[in-house]
């Protein structure tokens, strides 16, 4: 065996044994055990790295405007299930379900969408099957 079979023989060794990187963070700041949905109207689709990001305005019957931000997938994983950065636009009327933050902040991670079409966009995440939701108000 060469010197230089040796050293990569030695690199792929090394990179079989190492830890995976699963990660970059937990996903511990939302209740997986709940659901949120909220509908509302899209104030803009952040199609970036790390992770996209949703941010829907809902209007409650006071009046109120509450802004709600759901942490989505990567650009690859969103165009896996037909979110382009053209497929939501400012002002469009969605309907958006995803897991709660923990703290009662008013975001989560992204589960699924309903579009102004009424055409059903699922990610591949699965909702808990004691799953409770907790509306926000319609606009």
């Amino acid at each position: 065996m060469s010197t230089l079979d040796k050293v990569v023989a030695g690199c792929l060794a090394a990179a079989l044994l190492a830890p995976p990187a699963f990660a970059h963070h937990s996903g511990a700041m939302y209740d997986r055990q709940k659901t949120v949905t909220v509908s509302g109207t899209v104030k803009q689709f952040l199609y970036v790295q790390p992770h996209s990001w949703i941010d829907v305005v809902s209007v409650g019957a006071d009046g109120q405007q509450t802004e709600w931000s759901f942490e989505a997938g990567t650009p690859g994983q969103m165009k896996m299930v037909s979110l382009a950065p053209s497929t939501l636009k400012p002002g469009d009327k969605v309907t958006i379900k995803g897991y709660p933050l923990r703290d009662g902040r008013h975001g989560g991670a992204f589960l699924q969408i309903t579009m102004p079409d009424g055409k059903v966009i699922v990610t591949g995440r699965k909702p808990p099957p004691e799953q409770t939701s907790a509306p926000a108000p319609a606009s």
